[in-house]
């Protein structure tokens, strides 16, 4: 518990950080099928199945670090389920095909905002 809190003081802006970082997958969802519509050449390369995976990776990490030390300093699990849903959303949207339908980008901003708002939660909390 003390690591878990000597962790936390160091890195008082994480939920903060981590809502950016949704805000910026967003516009890259957004910029990605404006730019298969536009220029489907150069959309390719920013539909890479690599550039995903990295960004779910690293929404992961810090979900678990910031979200699961909201949990051990506030004692609500609210923030940490809204988040760990939103991700499971993103990882499910990981497996529809990237096409014209537009369903992967919807489900993945779907999922993206559910875990801002988990991380808002959390950062209302009091961490």
């Amino acid at each position: 518990m003390t690591n878990a809190l000597s962790l936390s003081r160091r890195l008082p802006g994480l939920d903060r950080v981590a809502i950016a970082l949704s805000g910026l997958c967003v516009v890259h969802c957004l910029a990605t099928t404006v730019l298969l519509a536009l220029m489907s050449a150069a959309g390719g390369m920013l539909v890479d199945p690599i550039f995903h995976e990295v960004g779910l990776s690293l929404a992961i990490l810090m979900g678990a670090i910031a979200l699961g030390r909201g949990i051990m300093q506030h004692g609500y699990a609210m923030p940490a389920s809204m988040g760990a849903f939103g991700l499971g959303i993103m990882a499910g949207a990981m497996h529809l095909p990237h096409d014209s339908s537009g369903g992967e980008a919807l489900w993945t901003i779907i999922g993206v905002g559910l875990l801002a708002f988990g991380h808002d939660l959390n950062r209302r909390a009091g961490c």
